[in-house]
């Protein structure tokens, strides 16, 4: 049932909005030129690239403003960016029709998981000391590159971290709006943006006819799926339990299943809901009220939809950013969700440890058989858990 929707004034939509623009610039120029490499490595067209990201791009913009308006919940939908890591390394010597059947597969997968509903049971299992160490591994890379990125832009990071301790004292709530503005002023006031060749072109999507294959099934489809579920969907739903939200994996899973499957013979893998850039929309920050964060994924989904109409000319438009620019914004976009996730993880006693163990594997960020560290961590954690506390009536829901 629809939450009733609650008041909102002009200054509501502020903060959440930006929020959900610092999202939208750190997923496309944090990832998306993976998409590229792995469009040109398997010879894609420049129609084909522009469908791909068309596909991807409305995709997520439509299913995540939908899940935020039905569950009124910041519900971030986004590309698999570990996927499409996986993507570059077999598109070059799978023929683009079979991977497009791939993509149908793996959707279909999705579907038939979410409705059975076990995936939310398996949500539920993870500890909430557990779940939490995971984010907080998650997202610590991000905090440190906040800072790490003085080495190669000094005077960028120097301005955004103090610009942000200024205005944190003034107001915790557009803080993130002032380091945006000042970000972007020191920038052009550099002469490092340059917008004079940008030429807006809408997209045309192109329909290539899926072909089905045993060989793309085991060497693509299986494994999307499996990276997917494991370094998307289980550290996104951990994100909202983090934060508070309770909407069932279930119906979210059954929103981006079928629009995988609509959208993949236009080009467009996986799509799921998002984790680290949940992560800047779900917080305090974005702000204080929780019923009123919602605003931060149709915003969101907006964002999306307007880059995908435009095709690859908006998203080309984000990768030109500074890297230590969208590193650091990330970074200090993230901080309340680092700091909540470790005191959540250091809260109880009695998972404690497991949870410091979760933590720090996934921070290791080990990659083995092709799947990343937030799994292994998640592994790591629930095996340790299992020994030392299995049998004694630990509380083993997730939390929140």
């Amino acid at each position: 049932m629809n939450r009733p929707a609650p008041r909102l004034r002009l200054a509501d939509y502020l903060s959440p909005s930006i929020s959900a623009l610092i999202s939208v610039i750190v997923n496309y120029a944090g990832t998306f030129v993976l998409v590229f490499q792995a469009a040109h490595l398997a010879q894609l067209s420049a129609a084909q690239t522009a469908s791909w990201v068309w596909s991807v791009s409305i995709g997520v913009g439509v299913s995540g403003a939908w899940l935020s308006y039905r569950y009124r919940e910041p519900i971030i939908t986004a590309w698999s960016t570990p996927g499409v890591a996986f993507l570059a390394t077999v598109m070059a010597f799978t023929p683009y029709a079979e991977v497009i059947g791939a993509y149908v597969m793996c959707a279909i997968g999705f579907i038939v998981l979410g409705l059975s509903g076990a995936f939310e049971r398996l949500v539920r299992l993870i500890p909430g000391g557990i779940a939490a160490g995971l984010l907080a591994g998650i997202l610590l890379q991000f905090g440190v590159a906040a800072f790490g990125g003085a080495n190669a832009d000094p005077l960028l990071v120097i301005v955004l971290v103090v610009s942000y301790a200024v205005l944190r004292r003034f107001t915790s709530r557009y803080a993130m709006v002032g380091v945006l503005l000042i970000g972007l002023g020191l920038l052009l006031a550099q002469q490092r943006l340059d917008l004079h060749s940008l030429e807006l072109q809408l997209a045309a999507p192109v329909f290539e006819m899926p072909h089905f294959s045993i060989a793309a099934f085991f060497g693509v489809a299986l494994p999307l799926f499996v990276i997917t579920l494991t370094g998307q969907y289980i550290p996104g739903m951990l994100v909202l339990r983090n934060d508070g939200f309770k909407t069932s994996a279930n119906p979210i899973i059954t929103v981006t299943g079928p629009g995988s499957l609509l959208m993949a013979p236009f080009g467009a893998h996986a799509f799921n809901v998002a984790a680290i850039t949940a992560a800047i929309c779900t917080g305090r920050d974005t702000h204080q009220d929780p019923s009123k964060r919602y605003i931060a994924g149709l915003v969101c989904g907006a964002l999306y939809i307007l880059v995908g109409v435009f095709g690859v000319t908006l998203a080309t438009l984000f990768m030109v950013l500074p890297r230590a620019f969208i590193t650091t914004l990330a970074g200090l976009a993230l901080l309340g969700a680092i700091g909540s996730s470790l005191a959540n993880a250091m809260a109880d006693t009695r998972t404690r440890e497991t949870a410091l163990i979760t933590f720090l594997a996934t921070a290791a960020n080990v990659t083995l058989l092709g799947i990343g560290g937030a799994f292994w961590g998640l592994v790591a954690g629930l095996l340790v858990h299992g020994v030392i506390h299995g049998g004694r009536g630990v509380q083993t829901r997730a939390a929140g």
